[in-house]
């Protein structure tokens, strides 16, 4: 039997560029798929500053005089002013799973590699008008939440956290991004966009707080994934690691049934992630360490 020549896994090297021209082009892609969440296309309650009138009326004692309206009070002989729906702008909500089983990779990154050049780059597109971005990291050797905030400081802030969030090497802790979710479920109360960026290998504990997440704001989740994960390599007898439990057991790749049940499990375990994320209401954005990320994002966005 002739022997397979496996690639090394890279190590980490992050996401690597990201060029202003197809940053530009994103942007205006992921406005669309978020429902236009751009100023004055969303209402937001009461009356207030913004671009579309809610109601004219008669001048009233604490009335910003700012407010008059010239044209209507020369008409009618009283003043009068204007009052508008005002306006909301997006926040953004960014979770992002660095769980053990994201430093993995055998094609051109990890994909925790990946998941930090997607979490920055939807980081800086949620700034971009005006809105405001938050991050949440689960899964790794420490739990960090980064309230939202606007502006290009927000998104250095968010890259740099994203940069230093530490994969963990020890068993993961299986319930983590369960727990962020609904961590977010509880802070998020304004409608928004939430982005949540991870392998989705948690066995369970994640589905139901993004359907709840999923009935309150633009949800977007990137699934990111490796080739090799779709089927066991014929290699010999091999030791796997489930880098979330830490469970190890021995494999005998060369046996055809062994290769095959692997891959009918994973196949079904993947469709039952994609639909968990659609009954979420989820736009499901399918990233592998294959290609280029960036690339991948988008042409799924447009």
């Amino acid at each position: 039997m002739s022997a397979l020549a496996l690639t090394p896994a890279p190590g980490t090297q992050g996401p690597g560029p990201t060029p202003s021209r197809i940053v530009e082009a994103l942007d205006l892609a992921l406005v669309r798929r978020t429902a236009g969440m751009l100023p004055g296309e969303h209402r937001a309650p009461g009356v207030g500053a913004g671009t579309e009138l809610a109601q004219l009326r008669v001048y009233q004692p604490g009335d910003d005089v700012r407010q008059l309206d010239p044209a209507a009070s020369a008409r009618t002989g009283l003043p009068h002013v204007r009052l508008h729906v005002p306006e909301r702008l997006m926040t953004a909500w960014i979770v992002l799973d660095v769980s053990p089983s994201m430093a993995f990779g055998t094609g051109l990154r990890l994909k925790s590699d990946v998941a930090a050049g997607s979490a920055a780059l939807l980081a800086r597109l949620a700034v971009r008008r005006g809105g405001r971005a938050g991050l949440v990291l689960c899964g790794g050797q420490r739990e960090l939440l980064i309230p939202p905030r606007g502006g290009r400081r927000a998104s250095a802030i968010i890259e740099h956290a994203v940069g230093e969030g530490v994969v963990s090497d020890g068993a993961g802790d299986d319930a983590s991004l369960g727990r962020a979710l609904r961590r977010l479920s509880r802070l998020a109360r304004s409608p928004g966009m939430v982005a949540v960026v991870s392998d989705f290998r948690a066995e369970a504990g994640w589905a139901r707080p993004l359907r709840v997440l999923g009935g309150r704001h633009s949800l977007v989740a990137i699934d990111v994934s490796d080739p090799l994960e779709a089927g066991l390599p014929n290699a010999g007898v091999l030791r796997l690691v489930d880098p979330e439990s830490g469970r190890q057991i021995e494999a005998d790749t060369r046996d055809a049934a062994v290769r095959e049940r692997y891959a009918t499990h994973e196949r079904e375990r993947r469709s039952a992630v994609r639909d968990e994320l659609r009954t979420a209401g989820a736009e499901v954005v399918e990233l592998t360490t294959g290609d280029p990320w960036l690339e991948q994002l988008g042409r799924r966005l447009r």
